[in-house]
């Protein structure tokens, strides 16, 4: 094999994907998948490549410091691309150590193994750490973009906790001379996605006909990134990004909530036979997330004109993709959305 890449987190929404563009697109690289297979780590995401000679997982934790660690003895890994994150902002409000833990100390565990096992050896070898836009915190002038020089301003202890973790990445790039690169991202969407997210919760529960939570009035306004296009640009910035830089990933793509809802109600309806509206009765407004950021929204200039990125498809095609996987692979969300989950979501939001 011609590299050895650690993929953390591979399990997951966005990891899967990540997952299975490497193991594909580079077949004499050996990926090893790991993940705690926490609630949002599902290995039916990758039941279509886990036979893959090139693909190996491995079941652990990343705040385990010895378990981390012996991975770097185990394998020799020239890259890690590090995803593994606690990422839900309400779960953020309330269990914020759980994402101190997870998102800082898991990321620090990683950074510390790969300096020792690199040892100053750093050719050929790299970190990507992956992060999310709401360390930016959040816009109120329309005309105003997140870019890789904006400030960070996080304003939950999800985000709160991801600027740590991006800062000591960057530290470790300044001290010791880790070879690094972050990417980060706006909203994700598509296939695999865990149903207490926006889009596929709304999907869910148009199907049967539950209500639709809208937190306040709907109006925070949020740039939707269609998750291949983000394994995408992974792929790109892992090979191709400068070290020590910053790349922001976005869909040039900005809904407010409402708006999305009545998009899906439309789509759904259609897809289901109803007359057209009839799921928007469903639509019920719930009392405001504590600190809900207004407006994130990505400029991914950088990204396109160095790195040659650019989204392959519109929201409408990407959106319509998302909605006919759901359709064709039921089972895989009532098995998540069974027991445990259902008790979080109908708490999280008191329906």
């Amino acid at each position: 094999m011609s590299k050895h890449i650690l993929i953390t987190g591979g399990a997951g929404f966005i990891g899967s994907h990540v997952v299975r563009l490497f193991v594909t697109r580079y077949p004499d690289y050996k990926i090893i998948n790991l993940d705690k297979l926490t609630y949002a780590g599902n290995l039916e995401n990758l039941k279509d490549i886990e036979s893959r000679p090139n693909y190996i997982f491995e079941h652990g934790d990343i705040v385990d410091e010895a378990f981390v660690n012996g991975l770097f003895e185990k394998y020799p890994l020239d890259g890690v691309i590090h995803l593994a994150a606690e990422s839900h902002v309400d779960r953020s409000i309330t269990d914020p150590m759980a994402f101190v833990r997870t998102n800082v100390m898991g990321t620090c565990n990683l950074l510390n193994a790969a300096k020792n096992a690199w040892k100053g050896n750093y050719e050929g070898k790299r970190f990507y750490h992956v992060s999310t836009d709401e360390v930016y915190g959040e816009l109120h002038n329309p005309q105003e973009f997140f870019v890789e020089t904006t400030s960070y301003d996080p304003r939950s202890p999800y985000s709160a906790s991801k600027a740590s973790s991006d800062h000591f990445v960057r530290a470790y790039h300044n001290t010791y001379g880790l070879p690094v690169v972050i990417s980060n991202c706006s909203n994700n969407y598509g296939p695999n996605h865990f149903p207490e997210k926006l889009i596929p919760l709304m999907i869910n529960n148009i199907r049967n006909k539950k209500p639709l939570p809208v937190y306040g009035k709907g109006e925070n306004v949020r740039d939707w990134l269609f998750v291949k296009d983000h394994a995408r640009a992974i792929d790109i910035i892992f090979h191709d990004g400068k070290n020590g830089d910053t790349y922001n990933i976005g869909g040039n793509n900005e809904w407010k909530n409402i708006d999305l809802v009545h998009l899906l109600i439309r789509l759904m309806d259609k897809k289901l036979g109803n007359p057209e509206g009839e799921s928007t009765r469903l639509i019920t407004y719930v009392t405001d997330r504590a600190g809900h950021d207004l407006r994130y929204a990505i400029d991914a200039t950088k990204l396109m004109t160095e790195l040659g990125w650019s989204p392959s498809v519109t929201f409408e095609e990407g959106l319509a993709q998302t909605v006919d996987w759901y359709f064709d692979n039921w089972d895989w969300i009532e098995n998540i959305t069974s027991g445990e989950y259902q008790k979080y979501y109908e708490s999280m939001y008191k329906l």
